[in-house]
């Protein structure tokens, strides 16, 4: 039986890989998967349920942004349950603009499979970036 942390490491070193199939098998198939963030900025942001739909919205990520960093910094397993924190960089390929932050994610596996994942990070920051200006706000 695959412990969690074993399971974690496996999905984020096969992500930094783009090992894109073993990644997928580590989906389950009715995974509930959430990237918070604006979707009209970031179209790939939102609600997913089931493996096709995430793997889906992989594929928008990689369609828009070219993946440069993906190192996981920390990691904190609690039963089935973990949370990572990353640091990320990735190429904008329409404007070549690299967009960098941190992520928090916060996972749920069970025999090995991740089963919930949500996803957080400063989204007002990366829009700006995604923009490539300042928000005025008031």
């Amino acid at each position: 039986m695959t412990t969690t942390r074993a399971a974690v490491t496996e999905l984020y070193d096969a992500y930094a890989r783009r090992d894109f199939e073993r990644f997928a098998a580590i989906i389950d198939d009715d995974i509930d998967w959430i990237i918070y963030g604006p979707v009209q900025v970031f179209p790939f942001a939102g609600q997913r349920r089931g493996r096709i739909a995430v793997l889906e919205a992989l594929g928008g990520i990689a369609q828009d942004y070219l993946l440069e960093r993906y190192e996981p910094r920390v990691i904190i397993v609690e039963g089935d349950r973990a949370a990572v924190m990353s640091d990320v960089a990735f190429q904008q390929r329409s404007t070549e603009r690299t967009v960098s932050t941190q992520l928090a994610n916060f996972l749920r596996f069970r025999n090995g499979k991740l089963i919930e994942f949500r996803e957080f990070a400063n989204s007002f920051d990366l829009v700006e970036q995604a923009l490539g200006r300042w928000i005025e706000v008031s």
